[in-house]
């Protein structure tokens, strides 16, 4: 009977999927978690000048943010999208890469094998107010918060002691870090109501210029930062780690892929569903 059982949910899942054609959701070409997702993956082919380009497949609908990506393959039967794990929600289905679900635990015992850190960067010429609130975010206190939020917070963290500064902080960037930044920034002014920190959603990218050109105090930036970037000055913390979750319709009744399989699905080269059987 088991064995029956198992043979009807594959019958099932086969005919949901079958001749579907798979649909393909990426984030802008800014984002942070685009960058990170297509290098672990290896979505990348390098040119005559040596450099890597981005091969993501022209099919892919593109998005502007993490919110939009959950919205879309929440409402699509045949979307796959990928997202951070603490954006993790029950609107959509986690996949399993190589038999590895996408957890804190699974990242920190790299079981888990697509992960990458959280960043904030300034110029290095940073204020008194500015310090004190990154201070707070790398302290224990600051780490919990990453741990609260889902993310998967720094082993080597110390009691925070605020030093009381006043004035205005700006942060943009990523719209994967924002959702903890959002979390800190509240526990922050709670231990230190001198502070005025404004807050403005983007992507990493965006996050960096923003620094460069001394719009922010403090960018978000959801990836390694590039050596160009480096060589302007920045410079770059590393707050927490994350995962990055391949996501599917609830309706799909796939539970695991290989990395091998996503990167060809991103590339281009499976197009339906039936395919990865």
């Amino acid at each position: 009977m088991k064995n029956f059982r198992v043979f009807l949910v594959w019958v099932l899942a086969f005919h949901f999927i079958y001749g579907a054609n798979i649909d393909v959701i990426s984030r802008e070409e800014g984002s942070g978690t685009r960058g990170a997702f297509v290098e672990l993956f290896d979505i990348q082919k390098v040119n005559k000048k040596g450099k890597k380009i981005d091969h993501t497949t022209q099919r892919a609908e593109i998005t502007n943010s993490t919110s939009v990506v959950l919205s879309t393959v929440s409402g699509n039967k045949n979307a796959i999208g990928y997202i951070s794990l603490g954006s993790l929600s029950d609107k959509v289905k986690p996949l399993q890469i190589n038999g590895a679900m996408p957890n804190a635990h699974n990242i920190k015992e790299k079981l888990y094998p697509i992960a990458r850190p959280f960043n904030i960067v300034t110029n290095g010429k940073t204020s008194a107010i500015v310090q004190d609130f990154m201070n707070f975010i790398l302290s224990k206190e600051g780490q919990a918060i990453v741990d609260k939020k889902g993310y998967i917070s720094l082993d080597s963290a110390t009691n925070f002691k605020s030093n009381q500064a006043s004035g205005k902080i700006t942060i943009s960037g990523s719209s994967s870090v924002t959702p903890v930044m959002e979390a800190l920034k509240e526990a922050y002014i709670n231990l230190n109501p001198r502070a005025n920190i404004q807050l403005q959603q983007s992507d990493s990218t965006i996050g960096v210029s923003s620094v460069i050109q001394g719009i922010s105090d403090i960018g978000m930036v959801s990836r390694d930062l590039k050596q160009s970037e480096k060589d302007k000055g920045i410079v770059a913390e590393v707050i927490a780690m994350d995962g990055i979750v391949v996501i599917i319709n609830k309706q799909n009744p796939i539970e695991n892929l290989s990395k091998e399989q996503v990167r060809k699905i991103y590339l281009g080269n499976i197009k339906n569903w039936e395919d990865l059987h």
